[in-house]
């Protein structure tokens, strides 16, 4: 189901404390108060089994950073579809695209209960632009692309962003045929932005697979030509596909290799 929320925030749906969710994990891992002791608990047991996962989560952030800077102040595009958004944090996408230009209109997606409760911090933006929420699932492209479209203009550019969201979709196939579903339907000179974990460390692998097999919260690591594969059709912003810390870092800053990978690309 998709819920708009403009005007007020629909009420929140049951929030299933005893069952871990990315969106909350991804939240404990960057040191904020959003989640509950299940995802607590699930988060801790991967960061025992892989440390490294906190920096990735932040490596992920500062790359989400980098990318909607780059598609407001380079590409020129006004308005981002941003699905499996997380909780609020930092330089979310509406403060970072704004802050190039305050009439960049952007519209969130997430399916975790909490993250709608919070859609009221996620609706605050410049006056000049405009933000939503929609309560609704990466599974449902058709329906999300419908109900953007009462915030967004498609015959327009807009920057599709996935997060941390695809590895979460098992099957390839199915994984790609999302994302064409979700840009077949814009406009020429529209972006997809996306970042995901990868299987480029054999600890990593390890941890994904322990935390697979424990929990309800299945992710897919993929190789970096298996996250290529999205762009098909594409025309891949430089550098291409990189470590997430390697993708245009900022000049002179450290950019040590993350087992996370992203890509910015433009449809023709």
């Amino acid at each position: 189901m998709v819920m708009p929320s403009s005007g007020p925030v629909p009420p929140t749906p049951e929030i299933n404390t005893a069952v871990p969710h990315s969106a909350r994990m991804w939240n404990y891992w960057l040191g904020g108060k959003d989640n509950y002791l299940a995802d607590q608990e699930a988060a801790e047991q991967f960061q025992a089994a892989f440390p490294q996962i906190a920096e990735n989560a932040r490596a992920f952030r500062a790359f989400l950073g980098r990318g909607v800077t780059y598609l407001a102040a380079q590409a020129g595009i006004r308005q981002f579809v941003d699905v499996g958004t997380g909780l609020p944090t930092e330089n979310n996408t509406h403060e970072l695209a704004q802050r190039v230009a305050p009439e960049c209109r952007i519209v969130y997606v997430d399916n975790d209960p909490l993250v709608l409760a919070h859609a009221r911090a996620l609706l605050v933006g410049a006056p000049e632009g405009a933000t939503d929420y929609l309560h609704a699932d990466l599974h449902e492209p058709e329906a999300i692309l419908e109900a953007a479209r009462r915030t967004l203009d498609f015959e327009q550019p807009v920057a599709v962003i996935l997060s941390g969201i695809l590895g979460h979709v098992m099957d390839d196939d199915e994984a790609r045929d999302l994302v064409r579903r979700l840009l077949a339907p814009l406009p020429s000179g529209s972006h997809l932005l996306i970042c995901d974990g990868t299987d480029t460390n054999e600890e990593l692998r390890s941890a994904q697979q322990e935390h697979n097999d424990r929990t309800p919260v299945q992710y897919r690591l993929r190789t970096p030509e298996g996250i290529a594969s999205f762009f098909d059709g594409l025309d891949l912003v430089a550098p291409g596909v990189a470590s997430c810390t390697q993708w245009r870092p900022e000049p002179g800053a450290p950019a040590p290799h993350v087992d996370s990978y992203g890509a910015v690309g433009r449809k023709p």
